[in-house]
């Protein structure tokens, strides 16, 4: 192993992050984990990753507002960049998006250039903006407008990565990050599960939307294995762009159905955006819908379709299904964990109500 085998991860202590951290030390590649603060690499399941090296950073800053000595220090080591590190928040302010998302890339690709080594982008699927049908993963701009200014924030990130000189790169770009393929765990509830949230508790009963919308899942878990894999693989990803989705778009016909079967849960009304008035919603609604909810409803009127074709090839192997059967194991995992109100007993629970007690009668 030649002295540059370690990988920088940007955002280690995110969701994703996280994942791609232990992915990379199980495989026995050296890691340096750059964190915001001085917490620790916490995984998706609550266990804490195996130990790594860490620094201390911030990609808003010159060199990730690294001091000189770490700099020389980490360009002897480091020999690939995974930059995950971003605001994924759909209500940060305009500065935030620029500084974290647009800035913090710039800053991360001078040190790649700098370093002369490879970086892996995570960007997002959303990239494509407001508009419907298949989408290349190669693809990029299309003239699209975008539905929030997150996902422009994205597209400008993964145009200068596209469009730096000299810089080796490759592209994961995620759907809308859900909880793990078999079990649905996830450790933070963030974005599209928060208007599920409040959809389900009856606060959102109505909304702009076509039934025929779709949204893209990306298992936290599928996600960290195609970043692992272009990191592992780099030859093979160089200069592609990978969508890391699930093989089943959901549309809100799908999910509006599968809600029904839950008899604790609400169902909420999607209507045409041209029959929708804030103004006709009750007052604690539309607060509701004013400060959470419009900022999600451009997902509830696009039907892309993501391919695939880069990503299977990567990785061997076909993207896991997300249609009904893996929406139903992420709004189970709601519940066992009490994000989404009190879960349903057990059939074993409800037996048990019946089994008399040792010694008693009944």
């Amino acid at each position: 192993m030649s002295a540059r085998q370690a990988v920088l991860v940007t955002g280690a202590g995110g969701l994703v992050g996280a994942e791609v951290v232990a992915r990379l030390g199980a495989a026995g590649r050296p890691v340096v984990g750059l964190l915001h603060d001085n917490g620790r690499i916490i995984r998706n399941d609550g266990s804490e990753a195996a130990p790594v090296a860490t620094v201390r950073g911030d990609i808003r800053q010159p060199q990730l507002g690294l001091p000189d000595t770490d700099v020389r220090d980490l360009g002897a080591r480091v020999g690939m960049i995974v930059h995950s590190a971003a605001t994924t928040a759909f209500d940060a302010t305009p500065g935030e998006y620029e500084q974290l998302n647009v800035r913090g890339t710039a800053h991360v690709i001078e040190l790649a250039r700098r370093w002369d080594v490879p970086l892996v982008h995570v960007s997002t699927a959303y990239v494509c903006g407001i508009r419907s049908g298949v989408v290349a993963e190669d693809d990029l701009d299309a003239g699209q407008a975008f539905g929030n200014g997150y996902e422009d924030s994205k597209f400008r990130a993964e145009r200068l990565v596209r469009c730096s000189p000299g810089l080796r790169w490759a592209i994961v770009r995620p759907g809308v990050v859900t909880g793990t393929v078999a079990t649905g765990t996830i450790r933070e509830y963030k974005n599209l599960y928060t208007v599920v949230k409040l959809i389900v508790e009856g606060k959102l009963r109505s909304l702009p939307g076509r039934y025929d919308a779709t949204i893209a899942p990306a298992p936290v878990d599928f996600v960290a294995d195609v970043i692992a894999a272009a990191v592992a693989d780099f030859d093979a990803a160089e200069g592609r762009t990978h969508h890391a989705v699930g093989a089943d778009a959901l549309s809100l016909r799908d999910i509006s159905d599968v809600f029904a079967e839950y008899p604790s849960f609400r169902v909420a009304s999607f209507v045409p955006e041209s029959s929708f008035a804030v103004a006709d919603l009750e007052p604690l609604e539309r607060e509701y819908f004013q400060r959470i909810g419009s900022l999600y409803t451009s997902y509830f009127a696009r039907r892309p379709a993501f391919d695939t074709t880069a990503t299977r090839a990567l990785l061997g192997r076909d993207c896991p299904g997300t249609g009904k059967p893996y929406l139903r194991t992420l709004l189970d995992y709601c519940l066992e964990s009490g994000y989404l109100g009190e879960p349903l007993p057990s059939m074993d629970e409800v037996l048990a109500r019946f089994t008399p007690a040792a010694g008693g009668t009944r």
